[in-house]
């Protein structure tokens, strides 16, 4: 299936008068998505899991690509495959469903399908991938499968597996059409199993920051996975699932008919937006009233988005205090300790065991809580809480 494959099927069906509409595996626009991401786990993130990086002993390793690069790789393989089989089970599938949650969203890298000339990536991911949508599908969960990271990194971020000053995935034109070729795998695998696998997230924060140049070629691969994801069986069937793409850092405004009815027919496409207010010096410096009132003030900006709206990362957090939370060997802007910052105050019980939270901060977090999740739920489809979080009780909402 080409590249342009939603081109292609427009122009084809364009003498329909009225396109199939999809009916996916959960009532998106109906019912509140609530969710948790499983980060950490099948793509590496050092503020995840910071033990496996100081385990190493060598602090130039900084995200997988270099965990995978920088050691010996049998030792790698055995640190991966034990991570893999003990940082996420059953029993956190079943934790999230009683906790009342109904989404998890799974991030993986392109190297679980695919390892190029030259990249030092440890596949073996594939199998727990499987078993994530078996045990989603034991305890009444839907997954989202999220592209979490692509050759040459679409962000420079740890998070996409190689931090780098400058990402290059759009810059290539092999790099694109890798990317696609794992979408279209990703589509197929799933494509028979909306019940659990209901969306798919062609590609995780893509670096639109960095100017039109990747814009250009982000919204083209929006419309190449569109076209992959939603007609993965090589002919004019549809399937039903739905794509959640990323707003690139964007606002929201920018992407106002995009991938919408209006726009070609296009059906089955949700917006991911995530919201921080840790990562500036303005935004650490705020009072905790004052970051209350900017997360209920995210209503108005959230409002009448013409696709389904999902805000599919997000903290009660309001500090960079965590361990390598600004990547490996940097430091937080709220203590000072990152290049150029102003201390806020000492990071000292706002990170780490809950058991060193004074109660005026649980109360903080709570109630930090209570105003994202509302507005999240009354501005838009619903919200994926970062990290995993367990024995989260949504009665407050309801």
């Amino acid at each position: 299936m080409a590249p342009s494959l939603f081109r292609t099927v427009v122009i084809a069906c364009s003498s329909l008068s009225l396109a199939v509409a999809i009916s996916p595996g959960f009532p998106y626009g109906n019912e509140k998505v609530r969710g948790v991401n499983l980060g950490g786990w099948l793509v590496l993130e050092p503020w995840i899991t910071p033990s496996l990086f100081d385990n190493t002993g060598n602090s130039a390793i900084v995200d997988e690509y270099t965990f995978c690069q920088m050691q010996d790789r049998a030792i790698a393989q055995s640190v991966l495959e034990a991570h893999w089989n003990s940082w996420i089970t059953e029993s956190d599938f079943e934790a999230i469903a009683d906790a009342g949650l109904n989404h998890v969203r799974l991030p993986i890298g392109y190297w679980a399908f695919e390892v190029g000339p030259g990249e030092p990536y440890i596949s073996g991911q594939l199998p727990y991938l499987q078993k994530a949508v078996t045990w989603a599908g034991n305890h009444g969960l839907k997954v989202i499968v999220d592209l979490h990271g692509a050759p040459g990194s679409q962000n420079g971020f740890d998070n996409s597996g190689q931090r780098m000053d400058y990402p290059t995935w759009h810059s290539n034109g092999t790099n694109v059409a890798r990317t696609d070729a794992i979408i279209k795998t990703i589509a197929d695998m799933f494509k028979d199993n909306p019940g659990v696998v209901p969306i798919i997230a062609p590609l995780n924060e893509p670096a639109g920051f960095d100017g039109s140049n990747v814009l250009s070629v982000v919204r083209q691969y929006w419309r190449d996975s569109y076209g992959n994801i939603r007609y993965p069986y090589g002919s004019s069937q549809q399937s039903n699932t739905v794509v959640l793409i990323h707003d690139a850092f964007q606002p929201l405004s920018y992407w106002n008919g995009f991938l919408t009815t209006a726009d070609n027919n296009a059906q089955g496409v949700a917006m991911d937006t995530h919201i921080y207010q840790m990562f500036s010096d303005g935004g650490v410096a705020m009072s905790d009233d004052e970051h209350i009132q900017s997360a209920c003030g995210q209503k108005s900006t959230l409002s009448g988005f013409d696709l389904w709206l999902i805000v599919g990362e997000w903290t009660p957090a309001m500090t960079d205090c965590a361990t390598y939370l600004n990547g490996r060997g940097i430091g937080s802007r709220y203590d000072g300790s990152y290049s150029g910052s102003t201390a806020v105050g000492s990071c000292t019980g706002l990170t780490g065991s809950a058991s060193s939270f004074s109660s005026s901060y649980k109360t903080f977090l709570r109630k930090s809580w209570e105003a994202q999740a509302i507005t999240f739920e009354a501005a838009g489809a619903g919200w994926i809480q970062t990290r995993r979080v367990m024995n989260i009780r949504i009665s407050v909402i309801e």
